[in-house]
C-alpha cells in the first residue's frame, strides 16, 4: 500500500495484490504535473509476461508525456494525446519483440485539479465518483457484455456473472485507433474517486461493493475492502483475478459547480415563493390602519340599504352640513317644520304620526335601519307634472 504523495488539495492510496494468479500483470502509477496530479491504473494482458510489460508500459508513457505539457494545457487534450501515445508505444513494443506479440492493456487515468477533475479509461477498469455513499458517476465498460447491457439483453448483475466477462472491446496495444472516453467531473469536498481493475471491482455485485468504499478513513478502505475481495476470492476456489486500486479523496470544492438536481431546484423555489407569500400576507394582516379599514367598511355596509341609499340613523349621525352627497329623506322629522312640497310623501302631505315615530326610534338606536318608501318618488314625479 503506497501513500499518493501530492502538492494538490487530496489524499489518496494505492495497491496492487498478485492475488490467485502466478504473476501480477496489474500496474498503477501517479504523479504532480503543471496541471494537476495524475493517477493511472492500467490491466495487462498477454502471455509470456506480456500482461505485465505492456500494463507497465503504459503507465510510464502516459505519466511523462503529461508530465512534459505545459500548466495551460487542456487535461483533456493532454489524456487523449497521452493515452494515444501510449497505445503506440505498447504496438511498436510487441513488434520490436515477437514473445510479446499481442500484448494489450487497459487504462485508467484522471487528472485532479483545482478547476475539476478529467478522466479518461479504455477497456473494463473502472473510475468511480463517490459522494458519501452515493454514486456519482462510474465510467461504462468497453466489453462484449456491457453492450448487451446497454441493448436491455443483460443486467449488469448478470453481465458482472457471465463468462464472457473478460471480453473486452477496447484496448491499448490492440492494432487499429483508441478512443478514449473523456469526462470533466466537478467535485466536492470529501468525493471520493476510485480507479481500479475489475479484479478489484467484480468479486461482489456493485451495491456491497460501494458500501465498503464509503467508510471514514481511505486506508482503512482501500485494505479492508481488498481484504474482503481476496477472501471472496479464496471461496470460490483461489484462482482469483489481480486486484489494483487507487482511492483519492478530494479536500476541497472544485471551482467548475456541481450541478443541482432537478428535485432540490425546484424544492428551493417553491420554499422561497411560500416565504414571500407568507411574509407578505403577514405585513398586510398586522397593518395598523388594518382593522380601522376593516371596521369602517363593516359600518358603511350596515348603514347602506340594497339601492344605496343611506340609512336615518346614518344620516343623523354625519349630521347638517356634513361633506357626503344629498340623498333623498325617507321620513320627515319633528325639526322640520315646513317640508317642501317635492319631499312630501303621497298626496303631498307631510309624513305621518307612524312615520315620525318610525324615524324618532331609528335616531335613538343606529342599529335599526328603515326601508324607504318605494313609491316616494313616484309621487314626486306626478307632482312635478
Amino acid at each position: 500500500m503506497q501513500l499518493i504523495k501530492t502538492k494538490f488539495p487530496l489524499k489518496g492510496i494505492a495497491e496492487s495484490r498478485i492475488g490467485g494468479r502466478s504473476e501480477n500483470q496489474d500496474n498503477y502509477g501517479f504523479c504532480d504535473t503543471a496541471i494537476g496530479t495524475v493517477v493511472v491504473v492500467c490491466d495487462g494482458m498477454g502471455g509470456m509476461q506480456g500482461g505485465r510489460v505492456a500494463s507497465m508500459i503504459a503507465v510510464k508513457s502516459i505519466l511523462e508525456f503529461i508530465a512534459s505539457v505545459p500548466k495551460d494545457a487542456d487535461p483533456g487534450d493532454a489524456l487523449n494525446n497521452a493515452i494515444r501515445k501510449a497505445h503506440a508505444d505498447v504496438i511498436q513494443t510487441g513488434h520490436d519483440n515477437p514473445e510479446l506479440y499481442g500484448m494489450g492493456t487497459t487504462v485508467t487515468a484522471a487528472v485532479f485539479s483545482k478547476e475539476c477533475a478529467t478522466v479518461a479509461h479504455v477497456g473494463d477498469s473502472r473510475i468511480y465518483q463517490l459522494r458519501g455513499r452515493s454514486k456519482v458517476f462510474r465510467t461504462f465498460d468497453h466489453s462484449m457484455v456491457f453492450e448487451m447491457v446497454r441493448n436491455g439483453v443483460l443486467s449488469e448483475e448478470q453481465a458482472r456473472l457471465s463468462d464472457q466477462s473478460n471480453v473486452i472491446l477496447k484496448a491499448l496495444g490492440i492494432y487499429g485507433e483508441v478512443v478514449p472516453d473523456i469526462c470533466k467531473l466537478p467535485y466536492r469536498k470529501g468525493d471520493r474517486f476510485i480507479l481500479c481493475t475489475d479484479g478489484f471491482w467484480g468479486s461482489m455485485p456493485e451495491k456491497e461493493f460501494l458500501a465498503g468504499l464509503a467508510a471514514k478513513e481511505v486506508g482503512h478502505v482501500l485494505e479492508r475492502t481488498a481484504n474482503r475481495v481476496e477472501e471472496i476470492g479464496r471461496t470460490k476456489g483461489g484462482s482469483y483475478d489481480n486486484l489494483t486500486a487507487a482511492i483519492v479523496e478530494m479536500q476541497c470544492n472544485s471551482q467548475m459547480k456541481v450541478p443541482s438536481k432537478p428535485f432540490v431546484k425546484w424544492t428551493v423555489i417553491v420554499a422561497a415563493a411560500l416565504v414571500v407569500v407568507s411574509v407578505f400576507l403577514y405585513v398586510l394582516l398586522t397593518r395598523p390602519d388594518s382593522a380601522a379599514t376593516g371596521k369602517t367598511q363593516v359600518e358603511q355596509a350596515d348603514a347602506s340599504g340594497a339601492d344605496g341609499t343611506v340609512s336615518p340613523s346614518e344620516a343623523a349621525r354625519s349630521g347638517p352640513g356634513a361633506d357626503e352627497p344629498a340623498v333623498p329623506k325617507t321620513a320627515t322629522s319633528a325639526e322640520d317644520k315646513e317640508p317642501d312640497s317635492a319631499e312630501q310623501s303621497v298626496g303631498g302631505e307631510g309624513a305621518s304620526p307612524k312615520e315620525e315615530s318610525t324615524t324618532d326610534t331609528a335616531a335613538q338606536d343606529p342599529r335599526l335601519f328603515v326601508m324607504p318608501k318605494t313609491g316616494s318618488q313616484d309621487t314626486k314625479a306626478d307632482n312635478k307634472k
